[in-house]
Parts: structure tokens; sequence; C-alpha cells
């Protein structure tokens, strides 16, 4: 009980100059929030003296033990991030208290209290006491202690006994084992980056452990401190191993990504390391970036992370090729040497089971080499040396305009993305030694460029490259099953120079205040001629770029069922070689958004339209009309019920308006037939069943119109969780509404069969009004990590898209129960929704509403518009602060 009242008054001493301490350190960052070194040494430097004050009270105050024996000598040393005198704000403290051999009782007492001081001073500790024997016994046997001890560094006590763990560790454990711990430290990166999502350009990416961050960069410092002895990064340049300007690209991404975590950990106020959405606007705002040239700070600043990245991983590359050369890392397997490959031409030559440069000046001596060595790479199947890439990245600049504009450099060009069959490797390295934007210039401006929203998963280049790789992959026939119409449009035989040079290009101009579509447009008129290209080949690739969310919009905001659709849409392509074309760029360019993006949904309404489309184009636009339409679903609805007698057909058929023949699938009529057979007053009769052809759940009800009902039912659907894709209600002319819904889950699939009772039975309790729907979606908010995203409302009034309908699409940020919101405000102002189309992209969502006024007429009054459009911001504007955006 003695030593309680010194350690109390310690830790009140020292917990104040802790806090002092922090706050001057925080203050000096924010006043400097780019300089990250400074910060990580200051707070090591502010841990190590409260660790050796720690060691002060213990030995000298608490357990005084003027003469130690010596068994009784200890050391205490910090390992792993603590070690190497790094820290964040609130990184943990690694310890290792030292003993020349088994533990005294002395030596428990010091460690004990030591412990209880730092854990008093609200430090995260991680602990280890251990003989010299013990360290190097589990050194051997684990690589992350051997990994952690790889950095200790004395903090206090014994110096003596410090220095011995260091001299044996060297020569009894390091020594003669670097292959090994090199072979293990890359199996426990390639495992981290698979668990991190296996790419370098992931929306969230967590500094410390993704593919190019902190710690990647780490075990490349690990890996070159246990081979090469170094004692700094800077080391490695005397070496060899690295240039100069490969050392300060290191150095540029260290203190980059030091920085951003010490300003996670600091707004979080505890160890935080994901880079979400939220986080990333506030640490953007921390660092100094600004809104500028039509994009918002936090696109620069991930912009600037994702160029970061990239670069470790090439520093990755030289390292470990650098390993290989001097046979301290093994080379690629057996196997590949036995793997035929073509015999390369001078002036290159194969080493290391990569192809490089033989002879410099003869590769220099023609700037078309600079092309044509990732020709030769995709010939030969060699991946390119470390040494080859260092020259390409030196001699960038002799991509000048002469080169540019030489039609061999064109040829040369698309030959790589037309004569080998895997484009998008030699895309991706030519982007990563920016020989890419040398050669095209005006593709620089979209690298590493990441666009905020939940729909885009890449970066716009590395969209732009899996998109490349998706057509590849369709011409080498790897998608028929998944993709047919475009296989089958591909192997009938399209303008290949046309189709990648127009996806090479349908993005570059993302990123500026301009539409990206129509400025994207005029980029290609200047560029695709540099490559090569044809005038009539020039205009196809600009109306491509200019049109290439064309076919997506159709098909996704629009009703297709509808011969306006339809023609206005044949009208715009005019040709069948625009509509191949365009149903290529489109699928190509949806798949390449993300993994989950395309669905059976997307494809199915695309390979609808396509078909509509080339009828259309084939048989002449004025067969695309209500009359053929609605005569055809008359002539299978009545194929499809052989037994039911002729009045019943026919009483059926004349219950319905032309517009129900039009815009359901036959199955769906078939079943609505069934349910209206009989059906009380005050009931609603629900069917749920999957339609597979859609990727979706099909929701039909059927019950007794009245004002407001498809609000109701978009409100229990709303409430089940539900995202409805489509929907679709009609009234028939003896006063019932039959009313369709398409809905997905939350990731974009159909409800399990075994979901589909429960969702039944909700939406029914819904609509007998055992549970109100305003009250129920008082609760659902944004989720915190999604409140950044920020998205533009607008609401249009369109009167030509449709013969029948006014159109009202509302882009907006999408929110718990806001297609409740949208239907209510119209309900009340006596519209009548026939359908709602609803495409969502990530955080933002397209409503679009088909609709008349009460007297069935459209909504021509631009006062009414401008009436309705004003309580429709009203609705979304509650949506907003209901959710707590």
């Amino acid at each position: 009980m003695a030593g309680e009242a010194p350690q109390r008054a310690a830790v009140a001493i020292l917990g104040a100059a802790r806090d002092r301490g922090r706050e001057a350190i925080r203050a000096g960052f924010e006043a400097d929030p780019t300089r990250a070194r400074r910060v990580t040494k200051s707070y090591a430097f502010l841990t190590d003296r409260l660790v050796q004050c720690a060691w002060l009270v213990a030995t000298a105050a608490l357990h005084p033990n003027p003469v130690p024996t010596e068994g009784e000598r200890l050391a205490v040393l910090g390992v792993g991030g603590y070690g190497r005198g790094e820290m964040a704000p609130h990184s943990d403290v690694d310890l290792l208290f030292l003993t020349p051999w088994k533990l005294t009782p002395w030596v428990e007492n010091v460690v004990e209290s030591m412990l209880y001081i730092l854990w008093d001073l609200k430090l995260k500790v991680g602990h280890s006491t251990r003989t010299v024997k013990d360290c190097l016994r589990l050194g051997s046997e684990d690589i992350t202690i051997r990994t952690a001890l790889l950095e200790h560094r004395p903090i206090c006590g014994d110096a003596k006994l410090a220095a011995t763990l260091e001299t044996r560790l060297r020569a009894d454990l390091f020594e003669g084992t670097a292959g090994e711990f090199i072979e293990a430290k890359l199996a426990e990166r390639a495992e981290r980056h698979r668990k991190q999502g296996g790419q370098r350009y992931i929306l969230e990416p967590n500094v410390k452990e993704a593919k190019g961050g902190l710690r990647d960069l780490q075990t490349l410092y690990w890996i070159a401190k246990y081979r090469y002895h170094v004692r700094s990064t800077e080391m490695l340049v005397k070496m060899g191993v690295f240039t100069r300007d490969e050392f300060e690209a290191f150095e540029a991404a260290e203190r980059f990504l030091w920085c951003v975590r010490c300003h996670l950990h600091l707004i979080a106020g505890r160890a935080a390391d994901m880079l979400s959405f939220d986080m990333q606007v506030e640490v953007a705002e921390r660092m100094g970036y600004s809104d500028h040239g039509g994009r918002r700070a936090v696109e620069h600043f991930m912009q600037a992370y994702f160029r970061h990245a990239t670069r470790v991983g090439e520093l990755t590359r030289i390292v470990l090729v650098a390993l290989e050369a001097d046979n301290t890392k093994q080379e690629p397997g057996l196997m590949a040497l036995f793997k035929r490959r073509r015999r390369v031409r001078a002036p290159y030559a194969e080493r290391q089971g990569r192809l490089d440069v033989a002879d410099e000046a003869a590769f220099l001596g023609d700037k078309l080499n600079l092309l044509r060595i990732f020709e030769e790479a995709l010939r030969t199947g060699l991946l390119l040396h470390p040494h080859a890439m260092r020259l390409l990245a030196a001699n960038r600049h002799l991509i000048d305009r002469d080169l540019r504009e030489a039609p061999e450099a064109g040829r040369l060009f698309l030959g790589l993305l037309l004569k080998h069959g895997n484009p998008e490797r030699a895309l991706r390295r030519m982007n990563e030694l920016e020989i890419l934007s040398a050669f095209i210039p005006e593709f620089a401006p979209i690298v590493a460029m990441m666009q905020f929203n939940m729909y885009h998963s890449y970066t716009v280049d590395e969209h732009t490259i899996q998109v490349i790789s998706n057509l590849a992959q369709i011409e080498r026939g790897e998608l028929v099953e998944s993709l047919p119409l475009c296989s089958d449009i591909l192997s009938k035989g399209v303008n290949r120079r046309v189709l990648y040079v127009a996806l090479l290009l349908h993005d570059i101009g993302k990123g500026r205040p301009e539409d990206h579509s129509v400025l994207g447009a005029r980029i290609a008129r200047s560029v695709a001629p540099r490559l090569g290209l044809k005038p009539k080949e020039v205009e196809t690739v600009e109306w491509l770029v200019r049109h290439h969310l064309l076919m997506s919009d159709m098909s996704q905001k629009r009703d297709i069922s509808d011969p306006r659709t339809v023609r206005d849409f044949a009208k715009a392509v005019k040709t069948r070689e625009r509509l191949d074309l365009l149903t290529v760029v489109t699928v190509c360019d949806i798949r390449g958004v993300g993994p989950y993006v395309w669905n059976n949904w997307k494809a199915q309404m695309l390979r609808a339209l396509h078909r509509a489309t080339a009828s259309a184009l084939e048989n002449g636009l004025e067969d695309v009309n209500r009359e053929t339409r609605e005569a055809r679903a008359k002539k299978l609805f009545r194929e499809a019920l052989p037994d039911w007698p002729e009045a019943r057909l026919r009483a059926e058929i004349g219950r319905h308006y032309g517009p129900y023949w039009q815009g359901i699938p036959t199955a769906a009529q078939v079943r609505f037939a069934e349910l209206l057979q009989d059906l009380p007053d005050g009931e609603v009769r629900v069917e749920l069943e999957a339609d597979e052809e859609r990727d979706a759940t099909r929701v039909l009800m059927a019950c007794q119109d009245h004002p407001g009902i498809f609000s109701r039912l978009a409100g229990a659907l709303s409430l089940v969780g539900a995202n409805i894709v489509d929907a679709r209600t009609y009234t028939s002319k003896d006063g019932f509404a039959v009313s369709v819904f398409w809905l997905q889950d939350g990731d974009g699939h159909p409800y399990e069969a075994t979901r589909l009772p429960r969702l039944r039975g909700m939406i029914e309790k819904i609509l007998r009004g055992e549970v109100a729907t305003r009250a129920a979606l008082e609760g659902r908010e944004i989720k915190k990590r999604e409140r950044k995203f920020q998205v533009q409302t607008s609401i249009d009034f369109d009167n030509e898209g449709s013969e029948i309908y006014t159109i009202i699409e509302v882009d907006t940020r999408d929110r718990p129960g806001l297609l409740y919101d949208l239907t209510q405000v119209l309900a009340q102002s006596n519209i009548t929704i026939a359908q709602a189309v609803i495409a969502t992209y990530g955080a933002q969502v397209v409503d679009v509403f088909y609709v008349k006024d009460l007297f069935g007429l459209k909504l021509w009054s631009r006062s009414r518009q401008e009436a309705l459009e004003r309580k429709l911001r009203a609705a979304i504007t509650r949506a907003a602060e209901r959710a707590g955006a």
C-alpha cells in the first residue's frame, strides 16, 4: 500500500505532462497540416519520456534496488512501430521487457508497476517479458515476432543487455535467413491485399493495410533492413537499389500516408485507419484541399492518395527484382522457365524472366521504341523489368508532339489495343509509368481521378482500363453465356478500331465543369485522327463518346415498352451499326463501374431495347405504335389461357385500357386476371414470385382503386427495406387497381424464396393499416459514412417523351422513404401515377414518373408544373432532414 501514493502522484504529474505534450503536437499539426514526420516523431518522443519516467518511478521510488544481481538486470525496448520511432496519435505502445535469464521477483514488480502507471496514463500498451534466449527462439518460430524484433529500440534500463540482444539477433537469427523472411513477408502481404479487396483503387481504403498503403512501405523497409542492414531508406540509394527519384517518391508517399493516418486518428479520437467516405471529406479539408476546376476538394485529395498508392506498387516491384538479382528472393517458379515464349527481338533482352533493354543507346535512338517495348512485352508474354521501367520513366520527355502525330506511333498504339487480345495489360503498365498520358496528354487529368460517389468503384483511368478489359474478354469468347447479345454482335463483325478507341476516350472529359460527354466528344475529335482513324471512323467515335450514356439512360430511366421511347431512341442512333456499337459500349461501361453493378435486370432491359430498336430500324418507325403492341399483347394473353371460355377472355380483355396491355409481361397479366376474380371490397391480394429473367422479385397487388394507392404500396415496400427498381400501376374500367413492383434486396439481388412469406406478411400488415408508414419511416437515417455525398436535385417535366403521359424525372440524393414522400405529394396534388421507373447510382437516385392529371390529361400548364416542383422539393428536404443528411 505504501507505493500507491507515489504512484498516484506520478500518474497525476505525468498525465498533465502528457496532455500538454499532446496538445502542443496537435496545435503544431493544425498549423502545418501536411508535415507528418515531425508529428510521428513527436508522439514517439513524448511516449519515450513517459515510459522513462514510469521506469524511474518504478525503480527509484517503488522498488529501489541499489545493488542488483546479474540476473536482476532489465532493459525496456520499444518494438514494432514504436521501436521504429513512428507513432500516430493513438498508436499502440509495444514494449519488450528484456532480462538476461529467468524472471526474478524484482523484475516482476518493476514490470507490473510500470504497466499500471502506463495504463493509468491511458496508453494502449502491448507488452512481453522475455529473455534473450526467448527472443531468439520465438523469433525463429514466428515471423510477426521476428519483424517486431527487427525494429527494436532501447528506451531505458540496461543498455548493455539491449546491445547483447542486437548482436545475438543479427548473428544467430537474421544472418542467412533473408530468403525465408522475405518469402514470408511477401506471402503475408499478398494475404493482406486479398483481405483488403485485392486492388489498389478500393473506394474506402485502409491507409495502413490496403494495397499501396503504409504497411506496404513498411514491408519494403523491413525487407531492405533485413537483407541489406540499412538503417534508413536513403541508404538504398547508395546501394543502387533505388535511384534518387525513387527514394524521393518513397519519402513523399510515406509522408503523405502518415499525414492522412494522423489526421484520421485526431478526427476519430481513437486509432482509425479506414478512410471512409465521411473521413475523406474531413481529412481533405484539414490538409488544405479546396473545391476547384469543377471538382470537390475530396476528389482532388483522393486523386493524390491513389497516385501515391500507385507509386508504392512500382517501388515494391523495384526492390523485389533487386532481391532476385542478388539471389535473395526466388525468381518466378520453374513452370515459367518451361513455358514456351517467343524469342526477344533487338534491342531487347530477357533478364530474370522479364523484358529488359539490352542496348540503351539503340533503344533511345528511336523514340518509337517507347511504344514498341509494350508491343514486344505483349508479343512475348513477358513482364517489363524494373530497369526497363526506369528507363521509360526517365525518358518520358522524348514523347513529344512529333511522336504523337507520327502515323507509325498511332499504328503501334492501335496495335496494342487490337492485336494481342489482352490490351489492358499494356494500358495499365503504360498508365502507371505515365507513358499513356505522355502519348495522349488529354488522358492525364483522369489519371487516379476519384469520383466521390458510391456508384463508381474505381478511379476514372482504372475504370477505362476495366471497360477495355471487358471488351477483350467478350472478344476472347469468355462471356458468351452471360453476354450473349454482345458476343453475337462481335462475332458477326464490327469496326474494332472504332470500338476500342471510343471506350478508351469515353470518360476522358470527366472532372471538368462541362458535361463530360460533350467535352469528351470534342477531345475525341482531335485524338482519334492522331491514332490513325479515318474521318468516318472519327465521326463514329465522336458520336459514341457523346452518346455513351444514352442507351443506359433510356433502358434504366424510361419505359421501353412505350413505342415513343423506342422511336426516339431509333431516331437518335439512326443505323444498325451505331446501335450495335453503342450496345457493346454501354454493356462494357456498366460492367466496368464496379464488381456488383451489372445484373440480369440491366441486361434484360438493354436486350429488350436493342431488340425493339433493331426491329424499328429494319421495318420502319411507323410499325412501332401502340395499336400493334396492344393487339400482339392481347393475342399472347389469349394463348396463355387456352382453357378459359371466350366470354371470360373477352370480359377480362375488355376491362383494361390500352397501356395495361403494353406495359407488363403476359405472365403478370395472367396472374392479375386470376387475382381479380371475385375480389371482395376492401381486400388487397398480394402475390410474390421470382422474375428470374429480370433478376428481381415481382410483387403483384390487386385491390379496389382509390386515391393514393400507389403511394401506400410504395410506402409499404420502403418499410420492408426493399429496393424498388421498376413499378407500374393501372386502373381498370371497372374501378380496380393492379400494381406490379419489381424488387431487389440491399445487395441488388432477388429475395430468396425463404424470405418471401415474411416479406408478404409485412406488406399485408402495412396495407391493412396496422403500421403507420410515416411514423415508421421517421427512424430511418442515412449511415454516417454516407452523409457527405452531395447530389444536386433537379426536377424535369417532359411532355414529348410519351404520347399519353407527362414524364416527371426527379434526380436527387437517395434516402429512406424518398419514393413514398414523392408519391404522397403527387397523390395529394391529384396526379395519377401510371408507372414509376427507379434508377439508383450509389447515393444518387433518379425517380421517373409517368403521370396524368385528374382528367386523364398531360400536365401542360407551366404554372402547375412549377407549383408541383416546389412541393416535390419540399418533400425532398423533409426526407433529408428525417434521414439526418
